[in-house]
């Protein structure tokens, strides 16, 4: 960690690159990323619509976007699984399904907290 980087507002804009590249890439490879995104898109304004206080509305978006992130985060484990070679590991399954079990449980985090504003 000794190499030294771009600095203030240089870091900013390559960081910002960086991350509209992934979330360009995810899209384009991510077939799961593409339907959350939609589901995302869609409950976007519904849950500020059905949200009656600040607090509500929130709860609605941001379980949305935290699929969204825990989906990119279970994509770059897999390619960084993937980078070592195609060959059967147990590790290697158990940090894919790792991953794919936190996507799992934050959609049903969507489901409750909806459920929880909605009905009661």
């Amino acid at each position: 960690m000794s190499a030294q980087g771009p600095k203030g507002l240089e870091r900013i804009i390559k960081a910002t690159f960086y991350s509209f590249s992934g979330l360009k890439l995810t899209f384009n490879n991510e077939a799961a990323f593409r339907q959350e995104l939609f589901l995302a898109v869609i409950l976007f304004p519904i849950g500020l619509y059905l949200g009656e206080t600040g607090l509500e509305k929130a709860l609605l978006t941001v379980v949305l976007f935290i699929v969204l992130i825990v989906e990119l985060l279970n994509t770059s484990v897999e390619a960084a699984i993937d980078r070592f070679g195609g060959e059967k590991h147990e590790l290697s399954r158990y940090a894919k399904d790792a991953g794919s079990a936190a996507v799992f449980i934050s959609l049903v985090n969507v489901i409750v907290i909806w459920a929880l504003v909605i009905f009661f």
